[in-house]
């Protein structure tokens, strides 16, 4: 079975999220710019004019089909890059996925999502096709 993993973290570990991420072969991920607040509520900033709160915070979303083996190392890898062990770190969600296609090939499930040198041909568990 595939999951989608839904990882809200802060702008700032982005980098260190994908270097984890390509570390254990995941290739294929999403990333979209958002705003969000969490148990912290945001933040109060101090100006010329004095002080105000910024509730809405700018995050990283990532998000990534993979094979339902890969879920727990994965996790792990955004663990180990986006934690600075501070409030406002973010949020992992892991969903399941009924199907994917690959459009230009019309690849479905495991092979639509599979891209040279990934985790599962790292792990011998399948054969990449040219993507």
């Amino acid at each position: 079975m595939l999951k989608k993993i839904e990882a809200i973290i802060r702008e700032d570990k982005l980098n260190d999220v994908k270097d984890a991420l390509h570390e254990i072969g995941i290739r294929g991920m999403n990333v979209f710019e958002i705003r969000g607040q969490g148990r912290q509520g945001g933040i109060t900033l101090a100006g010329r004019s004095g002080t105000y709160q910024v509730d809405m915070l700018p995050k990283m979303q990532m998000n990534i089909i993979l094979s339902e083996d890969n879920v727990d190392e994965t996790i792990e890898a955004i663990l180990r890059g986006g934690r600075t062990g501070n409030a406002g770190d973010g949020l992992i969600f892991v969903y399941p996925v009924d199907e994917v296609v690959r459009i230009r090939t019309g690849e479905r499930g495991h092979e639509a999502v599979m891209y040279p040198g990934d985790i599962d041909e790292k792990k011998g568990r399948g054969k990449s096709k040219a993507s």
